[in-house]
């Protein structure tokens, strides 16, 4: 009985026929992503230790990268992924994060209009071209810093906002240790040179997903293709969201660092967040940054296991007035698993059986594990679904004696 109930169960968590009976695959399975099915050019195969994932190694130029599903937070792939490197450009995702926070938080408005001071209007690097003493409206200084990376944008919203650019890195500080950043580390707004500033990857993919899901009325910024401010139109120096292949959020280069990529990317209402740095060139930022966004949405997908309260088994009741309760799933579970998780799913329920009487509703009676090649392990409580009163005395007598004379 068990085995056709988890034979059921995985069916209905396919849309397939029970493994019992259908025996042969589909006549037509879903193709492959083109680009995670054909190898590339043999000049254009990354060089270098692959990332791990749990399909097994992929290649890479990165020298360090990660991708996460957004939902679920499960990582797709990872290289390095918590080694402390210079992050550029990137450690505008933590700026601008703070800069959002204090929007909603009513304490800064978009139509604000914040002072240029002469260290801001000296910021080398990537500008905005903001001129000095002047008034510039906040959400001008929104896109200046992350369509532009403009390095004078980023630094007058710092100053405006504590006081000085110095200030605002500690308060940048104090936020990753509030998000459990354990390898961040900020000197400064901008991700200008300094050796005693870093982020891993992991942290900014972290500080990525935060963006987005904590500020969805402001994260449209990241997708606009270009920005024009004082006569001066320049494009978002993200490949991916000139492309239309993600809407945003950041690049980033330095000399240490090499050329990085934070990108997000949502395609049939799931959405992935990848993280590059270490690579040799723009054009090769731009070629992994599409491959890997594309490898991911190909070989993963989400899958909802089942929801709370969905019954899983039904489990034999002892000295109870029905004579079975209903095993449902403690929590909602959605998980990200690889395609072809179906042929090797082990799925496997445990509990002591029959269940002595009374049972409340809500006791936690036994437990469903999920395993297998390239899946994450996992449990899930399995939780009484009704309450069973325990028999009358009557009732208890009779079914001890008709246990005694084996007829139950």
């Amino acid at each position: 009985m068990l085995t056709r109930r988890l034979a059921v169960l995985a069916a209905t968590l396919t849309g397939s026929l029970p493994a019992f009976a259908q025996q042969k695959k589909p006549a037509h399975p879903p193709a492959p992503h083109p680009l995670a099915a054909k190898p590339r050019a043999k000049e254009a195969v990354p060089t270098g230790s692959p990332a791990t994932s749990p399909l097994g190694p992929v290649d890479t130029a990165a020298k360090w990268a990660i991708a996460i599903d957004f939902t679920t937070g499960a990582t797709l792939l990872e290289k390095a992924a918590d080694e402390e490197m210079p992050p550029s450009s990137m450690t505008k995702l933590m700026t601008i994060y703070l800069v959002y926070e204090r929007l909603k938080q009513g304490r800064l408005k978009l139509d604000d209009e914040l002072t240029v001071s002469e260290r801001a209007w000296k910021m080398g690097g990537s500008k905005m071209f903001v001129q000095v003493g002047s008034q510039v409206k906040v959400e001008d200084l929104i896109r200046g810093t992350i369509v532009q990376s403009g390095n004078d944008a980023t630094v007058v919203l710092a100053e405006a906002l504590a006081g000085s650019e110095e200030q605002f890195a500690e308060a940048m500080n104090a936020k990753a240790r509030a998000m459990g950043l354990k390898h961040s580390q900020f000197r400064n707004v901008t991700g200008w040179p300094d050796p005693d500033q870093h982020m891993s990857v992991r942290d900014i993919a972290s500080v990525a997903r935060r963006i987005i899901a904590d500020f969805p009325e402001y994260y449209h910024y990241d997708a606009e293709k270009s920005f024009k401010y004082n006569g001066i139109d320049q494009g978002n120096r993200n490949p991916m969201v000139q492309k239309g292949t993600a809407d945003g959020l950041k690049t980033g280069h330095t000399d240490a660092g090499g050329y990085g990529l934070a990108a997000s990317a949502i395609r049939n209402g799931r959405r992935i967040v990848l993280v590059l740095n270490g690579m040799a060139s723009m054009r090769e930022r731009a070629e992994e940054g599409e491959r890997l966004m594309d490898w991911c949405f190909a070989n993963f997908e989400d899958v909802t296991l089942f929801t709370a309260g969905d019954t899983i088994e039904r489990a034999p009741v002892w000295l109870g007035i029905a004579k079975d309760v209903p095993l449902v799933a403690g929590m909602d579970l959605t998980v990200t698993l690889p395609r072809n998780w179906r042929d090797n799913a082990l799925v496997k329920l445990a509990y002591d059986a029959p269940v002595k009487a009374p049972i409340a509703k809500g006791d936690v009676l036994g437990k469903l594990t999920l395993g297998g090649k390239g899946i994450p392990g996992m449990e899930v409580p399995l939780l009484a679904g009704a309450d069973v009163p325990r028999l009358g005395l009557p009732g208890r007598a009779m079914a001890m004696l008709s246990r005694l004379t084996g007829g139950g």
